[in-house]
């Protein structure tokens, strides 16, 4: 991950919609920048980006959220200028806009507050970086791949369930189209695998740790790319698998796994029964967990770590090797 090594000169957050920016500057402190909330818009077209990129000063900094895929204009235009941008968080931000008591919310709030976090946090603000063409082409076809496999549950289940028959049979239907366009995602996937070398290194190097499939392997590649290029702990934390304290005076509480990409979680859960059950070096971590009185779950959990930080490890040091 990038950060500024200079406090930005000027720092910009715009509030992304479907049609329209929100655009609001933060020249003051952030207090000030809060209590502003006046700000220009702008359409959430190409020609409109590059207008308002032109009249932006060097050393600017953009902060904006995820809105649903409406702001890749936006970065990819921010990209080609070469202008510093951070994608929030938005429950941080959300946060943030709280800690000023602010419970109003419009467009002009959204972009002040944004400006008003970038100028106070800029030291902590990961930069954005577009993910390469093959890389965004992998995560969306995962991604469809993994919402159509939800749809096909669901409609078998339904097909399964007493009625009437017209409807089972449309269950089923409907079950057998899905089978082909998942059919159809996963020879695309294989295809992109084909093509690019570094890519089908990382799947088969996954795949070398027993517990991890083919499935599993595509899912991590797609769900976490910036495998080997952080320490274990920073993998762990990034799938959310990393145990938070929760103390408070002579109280030790329960140390819970929390934050991080939940569908990281999902992916690595299944990779961790794999992997205690068949022969590999996880199995025996497992059985040592059990045998000394560790809930399933929390073994469970445990392996999900170990899986994510030995992958880490490997592919970090395929990378050197590489270099």
């Amino acid at each position: 991950m990038a950060f500024l090594e200079h406090a930005p000169s000027h720092v910009v957050g715009i509030d992304v919609s479907k049609l329209t920016l929100a655009v609001c500057s933060a020249p003051g402190t952030a207090a000030c920048t809060v209590a502003r909330t006046v700000a220009s818009t702008v359409a959430n077209t190409a020609r409109a980006i590059r207008k308002l990129v032109a009249g932006l000063p060097s050393g600017t900094l953009i902060v904006c959220e995820p809105t649903g895929g409406h702001e890749a204009l936006l970065l990819a235009e921010l990209a080609a200028a070469g202008i510093a941008c951070h994608r929030a968080d938005t429950l941080k931000a959300r946060a943030f806009a709280r800690s000023f008591g602010r419970l109003a919310k419009t467009d002009a709030i959204d972009a002040a507050l944004l400006a008003a976090y970038g100028q106070e946090r800029w030291r902590h603000l990961p930069l954005h970086r577009p993910a390469d063409r093959t890389q965004a082409q992998l995560a969306a076809l995962v991604a469809r791949r993994h919402d159509l496999m939800a749809i096909r549950g669901a409609e078998l289940n339904r097909a399964k369930s007493p009625g009437c028959t017209l409807v089972s049979a449309s269950c089923r239907s409907l079950v057998r189209t899905l089978d082909r366009q998942i059919e159809t995602i996963d020879t695309a996937i294989a295809g992109l695998c084909a093509q690019c070398t570094l890519l089908a290194r990382r799947i088969a190097l996954y795949r070398s740790l027993p517990g991890v499939g083919p499935r599993t392997a595509i899912s991590l590649a797609a769900a976490m790319p910036e495998l080997g290029t952080m320490t274990g702990k920073q993998a762990a934390s990034l799938a959310g698998l990393a145990p938070h304290p929760n103390d408070s005076g002579t109280l030790k509480g329960y140390r819970k796994t929390r934050g991080g990409r939940p569908q990281i979680r999902s992916i690595l859960f299944m990779a961790a029964l794999s992997a205690a059950r068949c022969k590999g070096p996880l199995r025996p971590v497992f059985q040592r967990l059990i045998a000394n009185g560790k809930k399933p779950i929390v073994a469970l959990t445990a392996l999900m770590r170990k899986i994510v930080v030995i992958l880490n490890a490997r592919m970090r040091d395929h990378l050197n090797d590489m270099s």
